[in-house]
């Protein structure tokens, strides 16, 4: 719920302030990345291959898990690349250069509805995987990767409220939507508590880590990075992803 629901703090940030604070959102997106990239290759990576290997045998069980982490990033492009660029949440959105764009009210009206409803469809997957993470490694890799979800949600949240509000002049109804398309990442939790948990072992276990692993790089090396870039500086972004990294390698170790 939390991670899904920083679409409706991305829409505040869009519809009260004045001026996007893009060096302030540049860093925190850096540092999501940086959340996301460790624990997918320092702890979820060799959890899921020490479930592999132990039921398939150390080649059969490395053949697992490639295929597993590769899968995983499969379905995220695969969405990627079945949502138009220009509807796409995970494509750059410049939040002042949409604000000036407020005379084509139908169009974006329109994009603002497509945007919503292809959000649901990203957050869907990220619900599965905020909820496996936490399965798999307790409160010591949820509370890291559920923040570092939530802010990769702010700027979608964005690029939702802004072309619905500057449509319609209705700040309430582009709050709602932006706020309403998050609520796919707890159903996506649901889904897997529901469906997955029934069959739950440890082959299963280590090809759910090894899929989720294989999501988060590539929202991280497709979205997080280049969105990053584009709204502050090179430095920036890394200096986010580097501190990003030392918070979920000081969280694992203190909970070692």
């Amino acid at each position: 719920m939390i991670a899904g629901l920083a679409t409706g703090i991305g829409s505040l940030i869009a519809l009260i302030a004045k001026r996007t604070n893009t060096k302030f959102l540049c860093v925190s997106l850096g540092f999501s990345a940086g959340v996301m990239l460790y624990v997918s290759f320092m702890d979820l990576i060799p959890m899921a291959k020490e479930e592999f290997t132990s039921q398939l045998g150390d080649k059969a069980g490395m053949l697992g898990l490639l295929l597993a982490f590769f899968g995983g990033m499969g379905i995220i492009m695969l969405i990627d690349f079945l949502i138009p660029k220009t509807n796409n949440p995970h494509e750059f959105q410049d939040v002042d250069e949409l604000k000036k764009l407020d005379g084509q009210r139908k169009s974006l009206h329109r994009v603002g509805i497509v945007v919503a409803l292809s959000l649901v469809a990203h957050n869907f997957p990220e619900g599965i995987a905020v909820f496996t993470t936490t399965m798999s490694g307790g409160l010591m890799v949820a509370i890291p990767i559920t923040i570092a979800i939530a802010i990769h949600n702010i700027p979608e949240g964005i690029a939702v409220s802004v072309p619905i509000y500057y449509a319609t002049g209705n700040k309430r109804k582009a709050f709602w939507l932006s706020f309403l398309s998050g609520l796919a990442e707890p159903l996506g939790a649901l889904a897997a508590y529901f469906f997955l948990m029934p069959f739950w072992s440890p082959f299963v276990h280590g090809i759910v880590m090894a899929a989720v692993a294989g999501i988060m790089v590539f929202i991280s090396l497709d979205e997080l990075l280049p969105t990053a870039e584009k709204y502050g500086e090179h430095h920036l972004s890394i200096s986010g992803l580097i501190a990003g990294m030392m918070v979920m390698a000081l969280s694992l170790f203190l909970f070692m």
